[in-house]
């Protein structure tokens, strides 16, 4: 499995900006499709967006498409997700995930690797 830690979270006014990152170590990165989901108190963790493997095509939940960036960087190991136009339901923890090989279905069930998290809070 390949190990992951995300950072970048934080406070921002709702309309700002953050940019979340997540290093991968342990295995060949481009190995991996990468994606980002999003936990937020009192509801189910849900998929934000994904990336495929070199050459990287995405894929974003609805809610985010337009203010939201997936990219990586194989040669860093690091995918990021630029967040833009943030509002107050944009506040979760927000994980990053790896599956080897191709992005599957995009369900939780289908990304083996899971980052510890990081916080997002959108002040209104």
């Amino acid at each position: 499995q390949v190990q992951l830690v995300e950072s970048g979270g934080g406070l921002v006014q709702a309309g700002g900006s953050l940019r979340l990152s997540c290093a991968a170590s342990g295995r060949i990165f481009s190995n991996y499709a990468m994606a980002w989901f999003r936990h937020s108190p009192g509801k189910e963790r849900e998929f934000v967006t994904a990336i495929a493997r070199d050459p990287g095509s995405t894929f974003y939940a609805d809610s985010v498409k337009g203010r939201f960036t997936i990219s990586r960087d194989n040669a860093k190991n690091t995918v990021y997700l630029q967040m833009n136009s943030l509002k107050p339901k944009d506040a979760a923890v927000y994980y990053c995930a790896a599956r080897l090989g191709n992005w599957g279905q995009l369900s939780e069930r289908d990304f083996g690797s899971w980052g510890p998290g990081t916080r997002v809070t959108v002040s209104s």
